[in-house]
This record gives C-alpha cells, structure tokens and sequence, in this order.
C-alpha cells in the first residue's frame, strides 16, 4: 500500500485516551490511516524525519473574525500604540499613502492602553490632512470618526436622536467626540461597505496565511455577511472564491449574522422560518468550508460598558448597559432560524443578557431540539453559578476566550469589580460542570495565537501581571485539549478532527517542545516549525524533514 506522507521520529500527543502517544504516523487521501508499527511496510510518496518535534492535533479557534483580522492587515495598525500623539503619527503616515478625499482607515486600536483618552476628533482632521478618519476600536463595539468623517456619515446631526441598540457619544460640552457605539457605527459603515469581494479574498488570504504560522488547522469566523461586523452582503462568495482559488490555508467553518438571514416562505402548517431563500442552513459545506451556526448579537462589551449587566456598573449608579434590539424582536428572529435548522450561537457578555439568551435557546430546544451542531453562548464574560447550571442542563457551549484576561483582564475587572470578575471567564468551572471547553480567540479583538491562549488558560494573568480568577486556571494538557479535542467538540465536528488518529483528519502541527514541557510562562513562545491540513503542509520551516 502506497500512502501520501509518512511522519517519523515525532513525538505525537494524539489526544486519545486509548492511544494517548506515537512515534510514526501515516497519512492518505487527506486523512491519518496508520500509527507507530501499523506504518511498517507502508511505501509512501513523501517521508520526513521530524527529529524529535513535539507533533499535536491542529489548533482549532472556534470565534475568531478572519475577514475583519485580514482587512486590518491591510489596514494602518493602531495596536501598539501607547499615546494620542502616536495615534496621529500613524493616522498621518497612512494619509500620505491614501489620496485626498479617501477615507483613513485604521484598526487595533484598544482605548484600554490609554486608560479610556479619546482621539481629538479635529486633531485627527489636522494629521489626516483633511480626509475622512475612522478608527476601528479592538473590541470591534466601537469606532471614531474624525470630524470631516463624522459630517460625511450625517453623525452631527443625528446626536439629538436615540439611535436602537447604539449611541453617538457626547462630551462635556454636549458636542459628539467622534465616538459611535455598537449600532451607531452603521452611520460610518454605510459609506465604507461594501468592500470588494477581490479585497475579501485578499483579506481571507492573508488571515489564513498567519494562522497557519501558528499552527492551526481550523477556525470560525463567528459573524460574517451583515450587521456592524460583517464587510460585504456576499463575504461568503468570497469565501467560495478563496477556496476554488486555493487561498485558505486553514478549514473555515463560517457563521452568518442574523441580519444576513430573511424570511423563508413555506407551507401554512409549518412555524415561521428564518434563513437563505434555498433552505441552507448550519452544516452545508464540507470539510473545508462550512456553515456554521447563525450569530445573534444580544449586547455589546465590558470595555465599552455596553454589555448588559443584572447590577450596576462599578462607578456608575443607575447604568448596567442594554440589549442591541428589542427583545421580543431578537427572540423572534432566533426562533425562526431554529425552526429552520439553524444551530443558535448568541453573543452575550453580560450575565442579564445571558438570562434572556439562555431563555431564548431554551425556547428554539423546547420547540425544535437540540440541533446536530451545538447552540452556543459567545463570551460569557459574566456567568452566574445558576447560569452556569443551566447551561451545561441545555447543552449549550459557553465559548470564552482566554486571551481577554492577557489583553486587558484589568479593563475588565474595574467596571464589573471583584466579586462579578471572579465569575468571568469560566474554565474550570465549566469542566468541572461537565461542558465542553474550546479555545477561541476573538480576533483581532486580541492576539489571536494558540499558544499563547493556551498559556492565559493555564496562567490567567491579566495586562498587569496580576491574577485573575485563579480558581478558573487549568492544567496544560485541559488547555491544549480545549484547543483541539473541545473546540472540535463544540463546532460538532468531532468525529472526524481533533485527534490523531485513523480515521480523523491530518491536521497536526510541529512544535519545537510539547506546552507540557516548558515553564506555562514560555508556552506562547514555543515555535511553530510545521502546520499540515488534510496531509498538505500549509507551512513548513526549511529544516523540517
């Protein structure tokens, strides 16, 4: 028998408890079909000697935003700034590149390194030299328009006007500082998208190209095609276009925004419907590219304070945040899409929105069962101990990210406080309830690594080297499961990726030592010498084999 790849002199963590290690394996028609004396006597049409690399199951990122993280590669990064003067130096350099009239579009920016200063929005008119400014805060929930941004979009004129499940915000001297909140970034949106579906694949190109250099095999883009967050109506042909063209280095599973889902027309006896007008729905696709479950934004962020929270915010009496449309609205709209096969995947950061997801899914499960692919919480930021409860009862995947605490753990302690910090961002609590537990990122949000997810899992240290929740830390080899075994789990996918083993997906990467192997503080620095998706190499240093 003649096999495509075999792998020797690896030091394999194949994630199986029955098999938990190998030295060799073999690789066909993209999927692994021999390990350690099963490929003796196996001819194949490569070999490599992997020299005592540790060898792992792909990395796997169950929420990132690969459109949105490639577009700010191509975009001027505002992530490592540490002052406003920075800000306009970097808004300058990219307006001598952009000609006048264009729009200056930057991106990373994370109000959080200059404890909470705001962009003068007429000092951004001076750097730019007179174009258009907008500004795409981290958090995503968030952007800032200079003031000849803010008179294209109308944002002026609107300020007197309550903008549904977004703000314009204001300053002490009640004029707009340029800030648009959440759904108040449509103003701004509706003049830039849509992009290009050529700039998309170029985007996807660019954001598959990186995670492979990180050693992963899988992500989600968890919210494409509409709303605030998506770049263009048609993002999945773009996706298709990526793939037909051999752009995407990394398995997509891709989730569309309610807002890109319409009303189904179907028989009287049948209950409403929500979808695409063929009927696709959660699972259309195949290994390579496939829907996933419809994203539903229920509330904004921490950083933001636009989170809805049961109890105030620290600092402010009488605030605790809001939903992004009405209720009753959003319950509809997600009732009708589980009637029409979607798996239900709401974004809630807040613990108040998270009652009204929990009792929404529970709802669409009462009415049409649990879907093959799980239903999902994103975020979870704050989960109360009942909550916590009710989701492992419902099934439903609660997909944090670990990195949040890595990236600005103390922006998220101040305006919750101690006693709701100590309920966010829950690992080990969800392991110990019997959940599954993924890796995510949320990208570009934060820095999307792997490892280094693995390590704030394993660590749980936030921006200024404290503590956050150690009773939520985990162990190594929990976190490295997370990012392989628990994020094929909560994707519905793990009968055939996760693990190394006969009959799964070759999807692995080398790494220069196993997380187990090195001080947790040295995790995120291991090198990544290799990544293989379906038996391919998608990088691959020169000494490799």
């Amino acid at each position: 028998m003649k096999v495509d790849l075999i792998v020797r002199g690896a030091r394999i963590d194949t994630r199986d408890a029955e098999r938990p290690t190998a030295s060799a394996l073999a690789v066909l028609d993209g999927r692994i079909v021999a390990l350690d004396d099963e490929v003796d006597g196996l001819d194949a049409r490569e070999t490599i000697d992997a020299g005592g690399l540790a060898l792992l199951p792909g990395f796997n990122d169950v929420h990132s935003h690969s459109v949105w993280f490639g577009t700010t590669l191509m975009e001027a990064d505002l992530s490592a700034v540490t002052s406003l003067d920075d800000i306009y130096r970097v808004i300058e350099a990219q307006a001598e590149q952009t000609k006048p009239g264009d729009w200056v579009v930057a991106s990373g920016y994370n109000p959080v390194l200059l404890q909470g200063l705001v962009p003068d929005r007429d000092a951004l008119d001076r750097a730019s030299g007179g174009r258009p400014v907008w500004i795409k805060h981290a958090s995503g929930h968030s952007g800032q328009a200079s003031s000849a941004g803010m008179a294209l979009a109308g944002a002026d004129d609107r300020a007197a006007t309550p903008i549904e499940g977004g703000k314009i915000v204001l300053g002490a001297d009640d004029r707009p500082t340029g800030v648009l909140e959440e759904r108040a970034m449509k103003l701004v949106q509706d003049i830039l998208l849509p992009y290009p579906l050529a700039s998309l694949e170029r985007a996807l190109e660019l954001a598959t190209a990186q995670y492979a250099r990180e050693g992963m095999t899988s992500v989600t883009d968890a919210g494409v095609a509409g709303g605030w967050i998506g770049h263009a109506p048609a993002e999945l042909a773009a996706y298709q276009a990526a793939r037909d063209k051999g752009l995407l280095r990394t398995r997509m599973q891709v989730m569309p925004v309610m807002d890109a889902l319409s009303p189904i027309d179907g028989h009287a006896a049948e209950p409403a419907r929500r979808g695409f007008g063929a009927g696709m729905r959660t699972g259309w696709g195949d290994d390579w590219l496939q829907l996933g479950p419809v994203k539903v934004f229920t509330d904004g962020s921490i950083l933001g304070r636009t989170a809805q929270m049961s109890e105030d915010y620290e600092h402010c009496p009488g605030y605790h945040g809001y939903l992004q449309d009405d209720p009753e609205v959003m319950r509809t709209r997600v009732l009708e899409a589980a009637a029409a096969g979607w798996s239900l995947a709401l974004h809630a950061v807040g613990d108040a929105a998270l009652d009204f997801a929990l009792d929404t899914i529970e709802e669409a499960i009462r009415r049409h069962g649990r879907p093959r692919v799980p239903n999902r919480v994103e975020h979870g930021v704050v989960v109360r101990q009942e909550q916590l409860e009710r989701l492992a009862a419902l099934e439903i995947a609660c997909v944090v990210q670990p990195t949040f605490i890595h990236s600005f753990g103390e922006g998220i302690r101040g305006p919750v406080g101690q006693a709701r910090a100590d309920l966010s961002i829950r690992a080990r609590s969800q392991l110990d309830a019997g959940m599954p537990l993924a890796l995510s990122s949320d990208r570009p949000v934060v820095p999307g690594p792997p490892l280094l997810g693995v390590q704030s899992f394993v660590e749980r240290r936030s921006e200024e080297g404290r503590i956050y929740g150690e009773h939520e830390r985990i162990t190594v080899d929990e976190a490295v499961h997370a990012a392989t075994v628990g994020s094929a789990t909560v994707t519905g996918q793990q009968a055939r990726k996760g693990r190394l083993v006969p009959g799964q997906l070759a999807d692995m990467v080398f790494l220069g030592a196993h997380p187990r192997e090195v001080a947790s503080s040295e995790i995120a620095a291991i090198p990544v010498r290799a990544t293989i998706a379906g038996g391919a190499f998608t990088h691959r240093d020169p000494d490799v084999g």
